[in-house]
């Protein structure tokens, strides 16, 4: 063999070893292997006990044909069975996809295989358990006919739970709730009366189907009459544990009706990969509708929540990201962030509710709180209150009409006021987590040191540590402190109190 030839030779070894060793390489992994062998033994096994179930009940309903046709479980039974069973067929599908892709054996099918895997397993088992629930209430509606007149006693017990539920305390807080929130009178009286519907109901059937329970006292009745009387008692079994759990729903949405409360973000931060947030909750409790005060109290915790949900609220720093008025229900809460407070303030055509009033000094009209609401002003404001005027809370209206977060705009920097890039949230939360971190040095208008006071927007008064710096002029970084409440002032003639801490 000439030189030439060995040369060639030696190349075509070389390219030999190296296809043979990519092909070692582009392999399926052998775990996954060993998972798809397992799926399909899983398969097998679950398919073996899927006919166990089917052939079980399909037998109990051959020996009580009357009992099951007459039954709701027995008319949904051919549909219930048909869903599990396609369940099955579709993890079966996954299986077979699988033994495709492991002859192909490639690496490259990897996360195929085990997002498949996944599936199959989920799929499987949702098969298997829906089918273990048909069993389970077909053993149960079997076995309830065989001791039908044992239960005529416990028939009786709950009918008279029914009968006899005292319906006086609940209906005395709906009716208080609708003399003082009169648009939610119809919702009420829905709920109350559907109810009170129940005992009706109840009472009807109980008299029809006497003759039915002497039958089953005696033991002589027919598949068709033990499924009608089956069936009323699993509907008096739920009704009487209904009643008072529905009692108790309707009693505690009167009692949010006179809540009104705010989830402020004050402070979040990232550790570890994990991401926080600091909630504060504040709640004003009213007395009644027409109370002029109400007891505020407030809770912070912080929270993990999934980055999604922290970067849809990155900047609403300080923000109420819900706000739920008196006179609503909590599911009826408002979503979109909004400026802590701003939700408290009346109409400027209605002058005033029971948090405050529209007030005008040198020229401008601007919201003040009433001093019995300080401590709910501060809280919100998170001890830095602002009076803000007509024309601001205008714009917030319009925002909010639309949808829409409103972060205002501080008239001398022309920068946000409010959320994480408002220099008021900057100097209101300079002493936050977030804002020790550097969290603020991402704003175009954060201070150096995350304090609004050292800001070139601030007055030179502000910058000064050593100056008074309670606020003394509106529109420019600083505000009026709210004037003490003027007794000889009264509030303006107020609207239904439905409309407190309402938007219109």
């Amino acid at each position: 063999m000439t030189r030439s030839q060995l040369r060639l030779a030696a190349a075509a070894l070389v390219v030999a070893i190296v296809v043979i060793a990519a092909n070692a390489l582009d392999h399926l992994p052998s775990n996954l292997r060993t998972q798809i062998d397992g799926e399909r033994a899983a398969l097998t096994a679950s398919q073996s006990q899927f006919g166990a179930i089917r052939t079980q009940v399909n037998d109990q309903v051959t020996a009580a044909p009357d009992l099951f046709n007459a039954l709701p479980f027995g008319q949904q039974l051919p549909e219930r069975m048909s869903v599990a069973s396609g369940e099955l067929r579709t993890a079966a599908d996954d299986v077979d996809q699988l033994t495709r892709i492991e002859k192909h054996n490639r690496r490259s099918d990897r996360q195929q295989v085990e997002t498949l895997v996944a599936d199959e397993r989920k799929t499987r088992a949702q098969a298997l358990g829906d089918a273990a629930a048909i069993e389970k209430e077909a053993a149960h509606w079997v076995d309830a006919s065989a001791h039908l007149p044992q239960q005529i006693p416990e028939m009786e017990r709950n009918y008279q739970a029914i009968h006899n539920f005292d319906f006086a305390p609940i209906a005395a807080d709906v009716q208080r709730a609708e003399n003082d929130w009169p648009e939610k009178k119809s919702d009420l009286d829905a709920r109350l009366d559907a109810e009170r519907a129940i005992v009706t109901q109840t009472g009807t059937r109980w008299q029809s189907t006497a003759d039915l329970r002497r039958k089953a006292a005696a033991g002589v009745l027919t598949g068709t009459d033990a499924a009608t009387l089956l069936a009323f008692e699993d509907t008096l079994q739920t009704s009487a544990a209904d009643l008072p759990r529905k009692a108790g729903e309707l009693k505690t949405l009167s009692a949010q009706l006179y809540t009104s409360w705010d989830q402020l973000l004050v402070d979040m931060k990232t550790h570890d990969g994990a991401y926080e947030q600091k909630i504060r909750t504040v709640r004003t409790h009213l007395a009644d509708a027409a109370a002029k005060s109400g007891d505020v109290s407030s809770d912070e915790q912080w929270n993990t929540v999934p980055q999604s949900t922290y970067d849809g609220m990155r900047n609403d720093l300080g923000m109420a990201i819900e706000h739920k008025p008196a006179g609503q229900y909590d599911s009826e809460a408002e979503h979109v962030a909004q400026p802590a407070g701003f939700a408290y303030v009346a109409p400027y055509s209605q002058g005033s509710n029971q948090y405050g009033y529209w007030d005008h000094r040198d020229g401008r009209d601007f919201w003040v709180f009433y001093g019995q609401y300080a401590l709910l002003r501060d809280l919100l404001s998170n001890h830095d209150y602002r009076p803000f005027d007509r024309y601001e809370w205008e714009n917030y209206r319009t925002y909010s009409s639309r949808g829409q977060t409103y972060y205002g705009q501080d008239g001398s920097s022309n920068s946000p006021k409010y959320g994480t890039q408002g220099t008021i949230t900057q100097n209101r939360y300079s002493s936050s987590t977030y804002a020790k971190s550097g969290g603020f040095r991402d704003s175009q208008y954060a201070s150096k040191s995350g304090s609004y006071r050292s800001s070139q927007y601030a007055s030179p008064s502000v910058r000064d540590p050593n100056a008074d710096h309670s606020p003394k002029t509106f529109g420019h970084g600083a505000a009026p402190a709210a004037p003490a409440p003027r007794s000889y002032r009264p509030a303006a003639p107020r609207s239904a109190p439905r409309s407190f801490g309402r938007h219109r």
